[in-house]
C-alpha cells in the first residue's frame, strides 16, 4: 500500500475525467475556438519578443561592446519586472473583464517592441527590457484565463497544454526568423523585435474583434437583472472582496509562488542561455545552436500537449511529478555528448519533460486559485516566481566563470566556460525541489470555477458561486447527458 501523501495524488474516480475528449471537441462553438486562440496567440507573442534576446546574446555583446554575462542583465530585469504587469493587469482583468485589459496589454507590448528595435546605448536597452517585463507580466494570467475559462472541463487538461505551448512556440518562431532573416539583412538583431512587433499588434487587433468572454458577460446580465451597481461601488466592492480572499487563502499565495519559483528556475535554467551553452562549451556555429533550439522546442510542444491530455485522467501532480522525473533521468543527454545530432536528442527530451510538467500549470492553478482571481492569482503567483528567479541566467553565467572546459575549435582548443555542468547542476537540484512541493500541495482536479462568482461581485472573497437558477449552459458532456459531474460513473 501506498503512503497516503502518494495515493492522493491520483484523483477520485468521480472526478476523474469520464466523458469523451472527442465529443467535447465536436462540442465546441467557433467562439470557444477563437477565444482559445487570441489566448495562445497572446502568450506566444510574449515569448517570441522575450527569446529575442536569448537568441542573440553573443551579438548584442558585441554590438554595445559589452561582455555576454552583462547582456544576460536584460533577461534578469524582464524577469524583475514581470510581477509589477502581473498585478495591474490581472487586477483590471479581474475587474473589467478579459478583453479590452488584454488588447491593452498587447498593444503596449507592441510598442515597446518597436522601440526596443531603434535603442543606440545599452542603458536604453535595458530600459527598454524592463519596461517590456512589466507588459510582460499582464499577458499570462490574461491568456490563460481567456483560453481556457470557456473551455467544456473535459478539454481544460488538453488546452492548459496547448496554451502553455505557446511559449515554447514563440520560442520556435523566433528561432525560424533568427536562422532564415536575421543573416539575410543588416539590421541583425533588431528584425527579431520588428517581427514580433508585427505578431503582437495582429494578436491585439483579433482580440479586438472577438467578443468578451461569456463569464463575464454572464455577470454583467445578472448584475443588470438586479439592478447593478455604480462603477465607483463595484471598484468597492471589488477592493473588499480581494481582501477576504487574501486573509483567507494567504497560505495558498505563498504556496503558489514558491510551486512557481521552482518552476521558473526549471524553464529559464534549461532555455535563456541555451544557445550560447551550445555556442561556448561545444562549440557549434549560431546557426546549429539556432537549429538545436528548434528541435527542443518541437520537444516541448509535444511534452505540453501529452502532459496536459493526460492530467485529465491521473491528476495534475502527479503528471508533474512523472514529466519532471523524466527532466532528471535525460540530463546526462543533454549535457554530456558532443556531437549535434546527441545534443539535440537530449535537448528534445529534457524539453518534454520540462515543457511536459509546465503544460499542466496553467489548469493546475487555476484551479487552485480563489476562483473569483483567476486571471490575478496565476499571474501574479507566476510572476512572483519569475522575479525570485530573476537570476537564473545570471546565476549560470557567473558560473560559467567558474566551471571551465576546453573545446576544439577549427583545430584550436579554447578555454572555455563550461555551461553544461552549470546546467545539469541547476536543472538537477531544481527537479529534486519541484517533486517534493508538489508532493506536497493541493489539487482541486476538474473544478467548475467558472461557475464562481467574478470579483466585482458581493460573496466573491469567499469563493461563493452563482445560483443554479443563473446558470445556462452546461459545461461538461456528462452534463449534456443529464448526469453530475461529481456522480460515479
Amino acid at each position: 500500500m501506498a503512503p497516503k501523501f502518494l495515493q492522493s495524488l491520483v484523483p477520485r474516480r468521480e472526478k476523474r475525467n469520464s466523458g469523451s475528449t472527442l465529443r467535447a471537441l465536436k462540442s465546441l462553438t467557433f467562439l470557444q475556438v477563437l477565444q482559445f486562440v487570441t489566448g495562445w496567440l497572446a502568450w506566444t507573442c510574449d515569448a517570441f519578443d522575450f527569446f529575442c534576446v536569448s537568441l542573440s546574446v553573443n551579438t548584442l555583446a558585441t554590438d554595445f561592446d559589452k561582455a555576454p554575462g552583462q547582456i544576460t542583465t536584460a533577461i534578469t530585469l524582464t524577469l524583475l519586472f514581470r510581477s509589477i504587469g502581473a498585478v495591474i493587469f490581472g487586477i483590471l482583468s479581474d475587474r473589467f473583464g478579459r478583453k479590452w485589459p488584454l488588447v491593452a496589454n498587447l498593444a503596449i507590448v507592441c510598442l515597446i517592441e518597436i522601440g526596443t528595435s531603434f535603442v543606440k546605448t545599452f542603458t536604453q536597452f535595458l530600459a527598454a527590457r524592463a519596461l517590456f517585463g512589466i507588459a510582460m507580466g499582464g499577458i499570462w494570467g490574461l491568456a490563460a484565463s481567456t483560453a481556457l475559462e470557456n473551455l467544456p472541463v473535459e478539454l481544460r487538461g488538453l488546452g492548459s497544454g496547448i496554451v502553455q505551448q505557446g511559449y515554447a512556440c514563440g520560442y520556435l518562431f523566433a528561432s525560424v526568423i533568427n536562422l532564415t532573416v536575421v543573416p539575410h539583412t543588416s539590421h541583425s538583431w533588431r528584425a527579431l523585435f520588428w517581427a514580433a512587433a508585427c505578431l503582437s499588434s495582429s494578436t491585439a487587433v483579433l482580440r479586438a474583434l472577438t467578443p468578451e468572454s461569456a463569464v463575464f458577460l454572464r455577470a454583467k446580465a445578472i448584475e443588470k437583472a438586479h439592478g447593478g451597481h455604480a462603477p465607483g461601488e463595484k471598484t468597492k466592492i471589488f477592493i473588499r472582496e480581494t481582501k477576504a480572499m487574501l486573509k483567507a487563502h494567504w497560505k495558498l499565495c505563498i504556496y503558489a509562488v514558491l510551486l512557481m519559483t521552482g518552476f521558473n528556475f526549471l524553464s529559464h535554467g534549461s532555455q535563456d542561455l541555451y544557445p550560447t551553452y551550445l555556442e561556448t562549451s561545444k562549440g557549434f556555429s549560431p546557426h546549429s545552436a539556432t537549429i538545436a533550439t528548434m528541435i527542443s522546442n518541437c520537444g516541448a510542444i509535444s511534452g505540453g500537449a501529452i502532459a496536459g491530455w493526460a492530467s485529465q485522467y491521473i491528476g495534475r501532480r502527479l503528471t508533474i511529478v512523472i514529466f519532471i522525473l523524466l527532466v532528471g533521468a535525460f540530463i546526462p543527454l543533454w549535457i554530456l555528448p558532443t556531437s549535434f545530432s546527441a545534443l539535440a536528442a537530449g535537448a528534445f527530451c529534457v524539453q518534454v519533460g520540462v515543457q511536459g510538467a509546465w503544460g499542466v500549470v496553467p489548469i493546475q492553478l487555476a484551479e487552485m486559485s480563489p476562483p473569483a482571481f483567476r486571471a490575478t492569482f496565476p499571474g501574479v503567483a507566476y510572476q512572483l516566481g519569475n522575479m525570485i528567479s530573476a537570476a537564473s541566467a545570471q546565476i549560470e553565467a557567473i558560473g560559467g566563470q567558474n566551471f571551465r572546459t576546453t573545446v576544439t575549435v577549427d583545430g584550436v582548443k579554447k578555454n572555455v566556460a563550461d555551461y553544461a555542468t552549470v546546467q545539469g547542476i541547476l536543472i538537477g537540484v531544481v527537479a529534486a525541489y519541484l517533486i517534493v512541493i508538489t508532493i506536497l500541495g493541493p489539487e482541486n482536479h476538474a473544478a467548475h470555477f467558472e461557475n464562481a462568482k467574478t470579483a466585482f461581485e458581493e460573496g466573491a472573497g469567499a469563493d461563493e458561486m452563482e445560483d443554479d437558477d443563473v446558470l445556462e449552459k452546461p459545461r461538461s458532456i456528462r452534463e449534456l447527458d443529464g448526469k453530475d459531474d461529481d456522480e460515479v460513473a
